[in-house]
């Protein structure tokens, strides 16, 4: 049988953020005005670099924290330690007890998942754009965790840069995976 996501164990000793309050605010989100509103998410991995861009022009630019492998391809199956390459579309926004805040990409898309396939392996998914650890809350280790790539195949940005992206990113916005 085909998993069309992957759901990671969870390791209980994590220290955990209190969600309560942002599942609220998500519940009560607003259509974003179309004068805010990002066209478009480009990643470049080997900058590791993220773009908005709004009306066709770069708006903002953040630096990344990628997977372990993530310079040396595409994600081809599930635990690679590679970040995907290609034209995706964040399809869900989660307030998230590890990572403070997610925004799932679709991947694996039908090419993936058809790649995956003939190699006889599972593609792997559950992959977003996501904050940092409980123990970086307040943002003080952002210079320590933007040096080093310890994803599992997500992108991770610092949680000031995920609430920029709360303000103007909504579901079916395009991402653009570079190497």
């Amino acid at each position: 049988m085909q998993k069309d996501f992957y759901v990671p164990p969870r390791d209980d000793t994590e220290p955990r953020y209190d969600v309560s309050e942002c599942i609220k605010k998500l519940s009560k989100k607003q259509k974003i005005p179309p004068n805010k509103k990002i066209d478009k998410i480009v990643v470049y991995k080997s900058k590791k670099i993220m773009q908005l861009y709004k009306n066709g022009n770069i708006y903002k630019q953040f630096p990344v924290s990628l997977s372990k492998n993530s310079t040396k391809g595409h994600k081809m199956q599930d635990g690679d330690g590679k970040t995907p390459e290609g034209l995706y579309t964040i399809y869900s926004m989660r307030c998230h007890d590890r990572r403070y805040k997610a925004m799932y990409i679709s991947y694996p898309n039908a090419k993936d998942k058809a790649r995956a396939r003939m190699l006889g392996v599972d593609p792997g998914g559950y992959v977003s754009i996501h904050g940092q650890p409980k123990w970086n809350a307040n943002g003080n280790g952002d210079k320590y965790s933007l040096k080093y790539d310890w994803t599992k195949g997500c992108i991770g940005v610092p949680n000031k840069t995920m609430d920029i992206l709360w303000t103007y990113v909504e579901r079916g916005t395009p991402i653009q995976i570079n190497p």
